[in-house]
């Protein structure tokens, strides 16, 4: 059927309309009139392609990967950077208020900002599928279907030059590829996404440089994909708390410990830094040993945060699923000026923040990120205070 497209939506795709039921709509853009084929039938919904573009939008651009529209990495390949920027933007400021509570006015200035190197060639760290016959690809979108691909544009150059994707991987189901410092170039295989890594050439451990500090971690383990979000979410963190000689600062999924040396480093070594992480290929423990103050905590938070000294500032950088009711509750309660939420879901972030507003805590800064070109994601680093203090 032809439609027209209304506002983009949390999930790459756009809304449009016809008899009365939504229509979620990938491949298009606002304001575009497009022949759509329907690819899924809920009963409160149907989602579509756009397969001709009848009246395009000015930020419709020719993709530059021939595999877009068919691959799953990358929602927005057909939108111009400007394009994407607001449509990020618009996506996180529709969030904060139908999820978060937030008043429109409290939002109509926060915008999402690129960072610097463009849309291609930023991903260091890329993990492809492997088909039954063996070949690495990436998946079709919301399918176990492998797309047999010759390169990923948006992968490091230093990945796209190898030949992973030319190789025979039968008896893995996951092909790992990590660009780290210093030309540090890693592939591991993994029967699945979860399971161990089985290096196969490079490195087991590569050495990551952010905010001043190396971070050494095993290749497979979490790190910032793109090659600026470490050093730019870092500094924005510090500029949010300020934080003060002697302080008591929480780090709350602490990965690598790379906003734990930071602080550190500010607080001194009159103060203190525990940095909470329970899964142990974070490796917090190895790369805060030599900073004075910091110290890794490895339990789960929800059980951590009962234990831990008084905090005078707090940050929070919960998985993709968001902190929750419990540990928003216990975080609020614990007596800290400040609290820094750094969110990869604007929607996980809306529904956390929304409690943090329940419980008596004020939204007074709001920043987000490009850290995903190409892409439907992007990062948000969001200061709470408390209601009665202000800041």
């Amino acid at each position: 059927m032809i439609v027209d497209v209304d506002s983009v939506a949390h999930g790459g795709h756009c809304v449009a309309r016809a008899d009365g039921r939504v229509i979620f709509v990938r491949h298009a853009l606002p304001g575009e009139r497009v022949r759509i084929e329907i690819t899924d039938r809920k009963k409160s919904f149907w989602r579509a392609d756009a397969v001709e573009i009848l009246r395009a939008s000015p930020d419709r651009v020719t993709a530059p990967c021939r595999f877009a529209g068919v691959c799953g990495g990358c929602d927005l390949q057909h939108v111009s950077q400007a394009g994407q920027l607001n449509w990020k933007t618009q996506v996180l400021r529709e969030q904060l208020v139908r999820l978060g509570g937030l008043a429109p006015e409290t939002v109509a200035e926060v915008t999402v900002q690129p960072l610097a190197g463009g849309l291609l060639g930023w991903r260091t760290r890329m993990q492809y599928a492997v088909d039954r016959r063996g070949r690495a690809g990436l998946r079709e979108q919301r399918s176990n279907a492998v797309v047999d691909i010759d390169r990923c544009l948006i992968a490091d150059d230093r990945i796209q030059d190898t030949d992973v994707l030319k190789r025979n991987w039968s008896g893995s189901n996951v092909v790992g590829v990590v660009a780290g410092e210093d030309d540090q170039l890693s592939v591991y295989t993994q029967r699945d996404r979860r399971g161990k890594a089985r290096y196969v050439a490079g490195p087991s451990r590569v050495t990551q440089l952010a905010a001043g500090h190396f971070f050494d971690l095993a290749a497979d383990s979490f790190w910032q994909v793109h090659p600026l979000s470490a050093e730019a979410f870092a500094a924005k963190v510090a500029d949010m708390l300020r934080p003060r000689d002697g302080e008591v600062v929480w780090d709350l999924y602490a990965g690598a410990g790379l906003f734990s040396a930071v602080l550190a480093d500010a607080v001194g070594p009159a103060g203190r830094v525990l940095a909470v992480e329970s899964d142990p290929a974070g490796d917090t423990a190895r790369n805060l040993a030599d900073i004075p103050g910091a110290e890794a905590v490895s339990q789960r938070v929800e059980s951590a945060i009962a234990t831990l000294p008084t905090p005078d500032i707090v940050v929070l950088d919960p998985p993709r699923s968001g902190a929750g009711v419990e540990v928003v509750d216990a975080i609020a309660a614990a007596g800290a000026r400040a609290v820094c939420y750094v969110a990869c879901d604007p929607a996980a972030l809306s529904r956390d923040l929304r409690r943090f507003g329940e419980v008596g805590w004020n939204v007074e800064h709001i920043e987000a990120f490009d850290a995903f070109p190409m892409t439907q994601h992007f990062e948000t680093i969001v200061l709470l205070t408390p209601v009665e203090s202000g800041r």
